[in-house]
């Protein structure tokens, strides 16, 4: 019998309405459009409004897109992972709460972090489950409601985040396509560069905390940015050279969406041309857990059966890797 592998088979998404372009943030903070496009490459993002609405609205409407576009029935999903790094509620699964609103009630759930990397790391674990012959649908969606953790008096990290999320159906394959090998990596160093410091285990959120912004995102932006650039890289280069894949051969390259200069440095270290580089960071900014199948999703039209992708992602805490997998269907 011909081994299984983890192939990609659908692919959904969902953005909220709200558009926060750079004009308008020239309202909030002092910036300007030429500004920010010139060193993020973001001219607007999206942003969820709405009392109580959280990660799991997002994750749920991604997840229907799919369902819809798909025509699966939900009860056949074994398995939903949320990849976010803002859950709806510390304790209580996000996942669970996702999969038992879409009807999946046959499958286990949970949460998956590790920050903008979360989706990628979440994608060797879905892909682990169905080579392991136990489960035959997986449902892994990156959803984030940045926004929730964002201090829009703070041009440095304001510009940068937007809400959003994606879904992809992992299924096993024995054609050879999916998901074919993996480089992942983390350095808990990075800690101190990159994170919303209070409200977690070792910071509960104080009155004096909230009073001074600490519960948002805090970026040290030029070590993370030297680091992004790269570790993204460089973990694209290995996955290259681990499976003896040729740059000519790469279909497409499916990188995290940072920031457009972090980008376009790790498409130039593996030599890629820029028209076989996936971007949508100048509509959705940086939505984290999102960014990868969101990209996934705008580009599905152009994906044929047997492409060679290559993804890759950075996070903090430090949290970095690249996935070479092979495109299973024509849209």
């Amino acid at each position: 019998m011909s081994k299984i592998s983890a192939a990609i088979t659908a692919v959904g998404a969902y953005v909220p309405d709200y558009v926060l372009t750079n004009k308008i943030l020239e309202t909030l903070v002092d910036t300007n459009d030429e500004w920010i496009t010139t060193r993020t490459g973001i001219k607007e993002r999206r942003i969820l409004k709405g009392e109580g609405l959280g990660t799991s609205y997002l994750a749920i409407k991604a997840a229907q897109n799919l369902i819809d576009k798909k025509g699966i029935n939900p009860e056949d999903i074994d398995l939903v992972i949320v990849a976010t790094a803002t859950p709806d509620m510390k304790a209580a699964s996000t996942a669970a709460y996702t999969a038992s609103e879409i009807g999946a009630v046959n499958a286990f759930s949970y949460d998956l972090e590790a920050a903008c990397s979360s989706f990628l790391f979440g994608m060797s674990t879905a892909s682990a489950y169905i080579e392991s012959g136990k489960y035959k649908s997986v449902l892994l969606i990156g959803a984030d409601k940045m926004s929730s953790m964002i201090n829009y008096e703070d041009r440095a990290t304001c510009i940068i985040f937007g809400d959003g999320a994606g879904a992809v159906l992992f299924e096993p394959n024995q054609e050879g396509l999916g998901l074919q090998d993996e480089y992942l990596r983390s350095d808990g160093a990075g800690r101190d560069f990159l994170q919303a410091t209070f409200g977690g285990s070792s910071y509960p959120t104080t009155p004096e905390a909230l009073e001074k912004g600490q519960q948002f995102v805090f970026q040290e932006g030029k070590t993370v940015f030297r680091n992004a650039v790269f570790n993204m890289a460089d973990a694209a280069e290995k996955i290259l050279a681990k499976t003896k894949l040729a740059k000519e051969d790469i279909d497409w390259l499916v990188v995290h969406q940072a920031n457009k200069r972090i980008i376009d440095a790790t498409a130039n270290r593996i030599e890629i041309s820029p028209e076989k580089v996936m971007t949508n960071i100048q509509k959705y900014g940086n939505t984290t857990s999102a960014t990868l199948p969101l990209l996934l999703n705008d580009y599905e039209l152009q994906l044929k059966k047997g492409d060679n992708l290559v993804f890759a992602a950075f996070g903090g805490g430090f949290t970095w890797g690249s996935i070479y997998l092979k495109w299973a269907y024509n849209s």
